[in-house]
């Protein structure tokens, strides 16, 4: 066993037990291009309000704003995602941000509009 190769159970290790601030940079989602292109950005942390795309699983195509997000889990839940539970009851489905794209920032928060600008400035 190489001891310059990076131990799986060290990764999932440092993802379980990673503060907050750290949590929050893992959430982050992919852009479309259009915004790609607008911002000069690949990817930006996700936050409720936001509306992403669905790219893979089983609600594949779903379009939706971001209902909650979940630092615990480390998963989003999207408007109209939903699970129907062996009751009958329907809950929101977990999906986890690698399989979003991000198609719409919800800006009206002016810190992380500022965040957004600064690096629109530093591409220039």
């Amino acid at each position: 066993m190489s001891t310059t190769s990076i131990q799986p159970r060290k990764n999932r290790k440092a993802r379980y037990n990673a503060p907050q601030h750290k949590r929050h940079k893992m959430l982050a989602v992919h852009l479309s291009q259009e915004l790609m292109a607008k911002y000069d950005l690949r990817s930006f942390p996700i936050k409720k309000g936001d509306t992403v795309k669905v790219v893979r699983g089983s609600s594949k195509g779903l379009s939706g704003k971001i209902v909650e997000v979940n630092l615990k889990k480390l998963k989003v839940a999207v408007e109209g995602a939903t699970i129907q539970k062996s009751d009958g009851k329907h809950v929101q489905k977990w999906i986890d941000p690698s399989n979003l794209i991000l198609t719409r920032l919800d800006l009206s928060d002016p810190w992380r509009k500022q965040v957004v600008e600064s690096y629109m400035e530093e591409s220039t």
